[in-house]
């Protein structure tokens, strides 16, 4: 299994949030930055925390509202992890996702899948595609490991 490293930004934020019409507040500009830039997949409040770090008059509702506002403009992607709890990745290429349902880890897998894929479901089933997402679970090395012990 080989798995996506950290990727540098292909745009920078402020490029990134006025191309969307989206106003440069300092939170939306720092709350894109530190999900773009790590490859956890974070929920909101381990985002909260690291904004909290360099803006210390950030809240907890400011970044989940940022959070949803971004990733309503399809500049961020949200997902569930395996215990339910809400992540977001800031990685927007296609690719897969291998879930751990015991910690819930989220890590980017490189694995690309049939291309076709898209294109069969669609005459089989008679939708119009726009996309689809791809997640593996089961449980991590670490999780495996501490059962055995």
């Amino acid at each position: 299994m080989r798995t996506i490293t950290k990727k540098k930004l292909a745009e920078p934020v402020p490029d990134v949030l006025r191309s969307r019409g989206l106003r440069l507040t300092n939170p939306r500009r720092l709350i894109l930055e530190i999900v773009r830039a790590t490859d956890v997949h974070p929920t909101a409040l381990w985002v909260y925390q690291r904004a909290r770090r360099r803006a210390p008059r950030v809240s907890l509702g400011t970044v989940y509202r940022n959070l949803r506002g971004l990733t309503n403009e399809g500049l961020l992607k949200e997902m569930a992890d395996g215990r339910g709890l809400g992540r977001f990745d800031g990685n927007l290429s296609d690719h897969c996702h291998v879930v751990c349902v015991s910690c819930g880890r989220i890590s980017d897998l490189a694995e690309s899948l049939d291309r076709s894929l898209e294109s069969r479901v669609a005459a089989r089933t008679g939708f119009t595609v726009s996309h689809h997402r791809v997640e593996f679970y089961g449980r991590c090395p670490d999780c495996v490991g501490k059962r055995r012990r």
